[in-house]
């Protein structure tokens, strides 16, 4: 996959979620979360107003420091597409 194929597929994945109406389980938004940080270089301190949630997704970005961008967004991709296969 090119660089611009991946961006396109990452674009169209981050539309899914952001159009999806349903609850996601936490864990799943955990990952999602500190995936979409990576992939779009945005290391931002969490917002919550919650500690705990904040503790939760630092850990989450803590967890995939070590990969690429473009890994972070095939990964986003892959949980995406996994997320909406087999949810039912």
């Amino acid at each position: 996959m090119t660089s611009k194929e991946l961006d396109i597929a990452f674009k169209e994945a981050v539309n899914r979620i952001n159009t999806h109406t349903e609850p996601f389980p936490a864990d799943t938004l955990l990952k999602l979360y500190a995936y979409y940080k990576k992939a779009t270089n945005n290391y931002g301190r969490p917002s919550s107003r919650d500690s705990l949630i904040n503790a939760f997704k630092t850990n989450a970005l803590f967890q995939i420091q070590n990969i690429t961008q473009d890994e972070a967004k095939e990964i986003y991709i892959e949980l995406v597409n996994n997320y909406f296969l087999y949810r039912k």
